[in-house]
């Protein structure tokens, strides 16, 4: 989610979009070339895991996710100079909604991530977090009623699958024992709130473009993070900026944050929705790339099992589709 706060996943098949989109462009060069700009979106995204993951023994997880958040929506907010009479009319209507929404799609998402970057690898998030759409997927059928179908039920089931084998580290005593390790169980608990943002902006349709929305979000998901960043600073002794600290939240505001959401909206506009986030499967390639070059990471076995288990689920329930019978004279 990623990591993709703030961004959209689309169901194949049902269109669930999780923001609300500008139109596709329709000329084919135009959208030809957005794919380079989804490509560095996923790419900076990715670079959040590393730098969060980087300076995760300096510095606490809600005071990584409560400036990040802060710093992305000031840089953008100048940017969406045209929309801020839409945003303020939003806000001022349904500031509840806002409120839960950032909450559970950025603040916890994001600090549960980062939360479980202290005592996981960067590679193995990455690959936990590629479960979003096939929970968004459930999540949706639970809460919209949308129509799951067997291939959808079966994908479900085989990235569950996958997902436990990471979770346990490929050990069945563990499994059975309920013995998982902390880190990744925060991880799991990030892409469920990724999947349950998805669903709830579907739900809530507020009718707002891509970008002056997530603007408004990641205020309310700093909102939201402030009481845990302030309990950190009395209770974390990593509270205090250093240098390090420093230089991951300005890659974590600057190009992970406020640029990768910009280019986000941008691919939007020329590629789709549902190709955009599609694409979103780089990141989890990208993770695993620059974990190795850049924190000496490798893959472990169970890692490369769990992934295969939930790219399998991926392809069921997205690629195969139903076939559907001819209708009666």
């Amino acid at each position: 989610m990623p990591l993709t706060s703030g961004l959209a996943f689309i169901e194949r098949g049902h269109a669930m979009q999780a923001i609300p989109i500008a139109h596709p462009a329709e000329q084919p060069a135009a959208a030809l070339g957005g794919y380079p700009t989804a490509v560095l979106c996923w790419l900076l995204s990715a670079g959040v895991y590393i730098a969060a993951k980087w300076v995760a023994p300096e510095m606490p997880p809600w005071g990584l996710c409560f400036w990040r958040l802060l710093l992305a929506c000031a840089i953008l907010l100048p940017i969406v100079h045209r929309h801020h009479g839409a945003m303020l009319a939003l806000l001022k209507s349904r500031p509840l909604e806002i409120v839960a929404v950032g909450a559970i799609g950025l603040t916890l998402c994001q600090g549960m991530i980062y939360r479980g970057l202290n005592d996981t690898d960067a590679t193995t998030a990455g690959i936990i977090m590629a479960m979003s759409p096939i929970m968004t997927m459930v999540l949706a059928r639970l809460v919209l009623g949308e129509p799951l179908g067997l291939w959808k039920a079966l994908g479900a089931v085989a990235a569950l699958a996958g997902m436990l084998v990471i979770v346990a580290h490929g050990n069945i005593d563990a499994l059975v024992r309920l013995r998982f390790n902390i880190g990744e169980l925060w991880i799991v608990g990030s892409a469920f709130c990724w999947a349950l943002y998805t669903v709830l902006l579907r739900r809530s349709k507020f009718g707002l473009e891509l970008l002056p929305l997530v603007v408004l979000l990641l205020g309310a998901g700093a909102l939201v993070a402030l009481p845990f960043h302030l309990w950190e600073i009395v209770n974390d002794e990593r509270s205090a900026l250093n240098g390090n600290g420093m230089l991951a939240l300005a890659y974590l505001a600057g190009p992970g944050g406020a640029l990768m959401y910009y280019l986000y909206n941008k691919s939007v506009e020329t590629l789709g929705a549902s190709r955009a986030s599609m694409l979103l499967y780089l990141q989890t390639l990208f993770v695993a790339i620059l974990a190795y070059l850049l924190l000496g990471e490798s893959l472990h076995d169970y890692d490369l099992i769990g992934a295969a288990f939930i790219v399998g689920g991926v392809v069921l329930a997205t690629v195969i589709k139903p076939r559907t019978l001819p209708a009666k004279a």
